[in-house]
């Protein structure tokens, strides 16, 4: 199988995962989290171009998983945490993972946000090395080990 294949793959089955436990994925924190990962992908190698920026946010728009929140909401937040990236990716990134800790307490919520790393890591089929690199520390703020996600 190619790995444009397997990554395609990947976040399928990441998203269909998502889906099951959308009923437990409720909470601020959750809420929180997932914008921030959403950002930290996006932004991932430094830069984020406007095509690009529209893109994860329309994925955020139709995740079906996310839509237990309002877009306005989470599209604020988005933009948010990509402002921070963007301004100071170093203190960004710090602020950033932050966010993404807060859903440690519930394991079922720190899965979730990790899938949603990759599903929009994965949306464009190139999982690239600096999006893994990312999703693979925010495993770590939330004390998941990454080989769980074939990271």
């Amino acid at each position: 199988m190619a790995l444009w294949d397997r990554v395609k793959e990947s976040a399928s089955q990441m998203q269909t995962q998502l889906t099951a436990k959308k009923n437990e994925l409720t909470s601020g924190a959750f809420r929180d989290a997932s914008m921030a990962m959403c950002a930290l992908v996006a932004a991932a190698d430094g830069t984020i171009d406007p095509s690009e920026r529209q893109r994860v946010a329309q994925l955020i728009a139709t995740n079906e998983v996310l839509q237990n929140f309002a877009a306005a909401d989470l599209h604020r937040r988005f933009e948010e945490n990509l402002d921070k990236l963007t301004t100071d990716f170093a203190f960004g990134k710090v602020s950033v993972m932050q966010e993404i800790a807060k859903a440690k307490k519930k394991p079922a919520e720190a899965r979730a946000v990790i899938q949603i790393g990759i599903v929009i890591g994965g949306a464009d089929g190139d999982f690239d090395k600096d999006e893994q690199a990312l999703v693979r520390e925010a495993c770590y703020a939330l004390g998941l080990p990454p080989h769980e996600f074939d990271l």
